[in-house]
């Protein structure tokens, strides 16, 4: 049978702009075993003399992840951030109420930090604004980020760290347009809260940068609307509005599901247009740009969730073992923030380790990549430079729920400083290869390093501890360059990175 028939037009002047390494970040929240068990297991015999697990640690540098949100999420809305920082031994057990468990409260502030210092990654840290409000948040910022000389910076010192954290991004509390979050508040009250927030902790430190709290997924009721009063009362004092987005395929339908990033870019398109929208409204210079802190595959896991007890220590919650249909997905989320970088400056993969994470362990066992690690970690390393502007023309299908989806999703990045093209691809043909010609006509003297390919015959095919690679990518790919023109064959449902370089 002969392949379907794509092509690119690469230009190195139809720039969308700079990428910001931060769209590679991801989120650690105290659910689950995302922090006890995942990042944080002594006495295991991968701990270091902290209690951070080693394996774990080697896994995030293997990502080059940029930045993490800490520590929610749900649970920063009940959260207190005294109860995290001080001697271990007076640290209080509490009722967590978001996930209804125990909080031990043996990781805080100050040992996430350490923890982000061993991995080589920023924070992005949040605050309560669910049961607290302004003057948590600025104690807060003091207790971070100040050198010294006032209660909660001098507090910092005598718990052990000389030093000032310098946390530079802040989130304004979490979800806070959900009904089920701690403390949920209208756009009114929460806009009014953020402002008087972003204020004070500005004041306490002029050079952070905040992020308020946009809608929980384009299926809200009050979206946009949620954004266009929230950023009416904040927007001389934020910098970034945020977005969450999940998908599922419960109704295992493929065609559907990798279609579904069409959904997130009508998301990210919205959310743009009403930031400007309100920029206009105001008068102002100023641009708010987006950070989608929260995006990911999640309906793995519900069954089981709604199983657990309640109360106990570190539970598993949210672990969901992900598929090869879940890793085209994420690919194709991946591009789609990138075809947006101009604007999408933050990201975080939600989550890191154990909860619905690209790395999973055992307690007391082993530690593995799941399907998703893989186009994760191939954007991360190689996404970096600037997102070109590819035209692409492509087959398209549709079903019951989309119309024309381009069955090759794709986009390039130009590295200037390593004089490097990488174009990501995914085919979302359940049945066919693409034949792709991509036109480089101002790309002179290159040449193919490798072309990576994720693909499997199964696409409910999973890792595990005692097959941590039955998914895995291979550099067999036979994408060539002949003269300025490059020919790939792109497998049915693959992803795809293919890399060029100056000769």
């Amino acid at each position: 049978m002969e392949s379907k028939k794509a092509k690119i037009i690469l230009d190195k002047d139809f720039r969308i702009g700079k990428i910001d390494e931060r769209i590679y970040g991801s989120f650690i929240e105290h659910l689950g075993r995302a922090v006890y068990g995942g990042i944080y297991e002594p006495g295991h015999p991968e701990a270091d003399e902290n209690g951070f697990r080693k394996d774990v640690i080697e896994m995030v540098k293997e990502l080059k992840v940029p930045i993490v949100r800490y520590p929610g999420g749900n649970f920063v809305s009940g959260y207190n951030w005294e109860d995290g920082v001080g001697p271990l031994e007076k640290r209080p057990r509490k009722l967590e109420l978001a996930w209804r468990t125990i909080e031990t409260n043996k990781v805080g502030t100050n040992e996430f930090m350490k923890w982000c210092k061993s991995t080589g990654t920023d924070v992005m840290m949040a605050v309560n604004l669910g049961t607290r409000g302004a003057d948590d948040a600025r104690n807060l910022v003091e207790y971070c980020n100040h050198p010294s000389g006032s209660y909660w910076s001098d507090l910092r010192i005598a718990h052990g760290y000389k030093e000032p954290h310098k946390i530079k991004t802040w989130c304004l509390g979490n979800e806070m347009d959900g009904p089920w979050q701690i403390g949920h508040k209208t756009a009114e009250e929460y806009g009014r809260l953020a402002c008087e927030t972003a204020k004070v902790m500005k004041l306490v430190d002029p050079s952070i940068e905040l992020v308020a709290c946009g809608s929980s997924s384009i299926g809200m009721a009050t979206f946009p609307e949620w954004e266009a009063t929230v950023l009416d009362h904040t927007y001389d004092y934020i910098d970034y509005i945020s977005m969450h987005q999940y998908f599922g395929n419960p109704e295992k339908d493929t065609a559907n599901f990798l279609a579904s990033s069409m959904d997130m870019d009508a998301f990210i398109k919205t959310v743009i247009s009403t930031c400007d929208y309100v920029k206009a409204k105001h008068r102002s210079n100023k641009t708010i740009n987006l950070s989608f802190d929260e995006w990911n595959v999640w309906f793995h896991s519900h069954k089981a969730d709604s199983e657990r007890e309640p109360w106990s220590i570190a539970p598993p919650q949210l672990e969901d073992i992900y598929t090869f249909e879940d890793a085209l997905l994420v690919g194709s989320m991946l591009i789609t923030m990138l075809k947006h970088a101009d604007r999408v400056k933050m990201a975080c993969l939600a989550q890191l380790v154990n909860v619905i994470a690209p790395i999973m362990t055992s307690n007391g066992g082993g530690s593995w990549r799941q399907t998703i690690f893989y186009p994760y970690m191939h954007t991360s390393i190689y996404g970096r430079g600037y997102a070109l502007n590819p035209i692409i023309s492509s087959p398209v299908y549709s079903n019951g729920h989309y119309n024309d989806v381009p069955v090759l999703d794709a986009t390039a990045v130009y590295n200037g400083e390593k004089d490097e093209i990488t174009i990501f691809a995914v085919n979302k043909d359940l049945l066919d290869n693409i034949s792709l010609q991509c036109d480089l006509r101002s790309f002179q003297g290159y040449k193919v390093i490798e072309h990576i390919v994720l693909e499997n015959d199964d696409i409910y095919a999973v890792n595990t501890e005692e097959n941590p690679n039955n998914v895995v990518p291979h550099n067999r790919g036979n994408a060539k360059l002949i003269g300025g023109t490059l020919n790939a064959d792109l497998s049915k449902l693959s992803w795809n990175v293919i890399r060029l370089a100056k000769k």
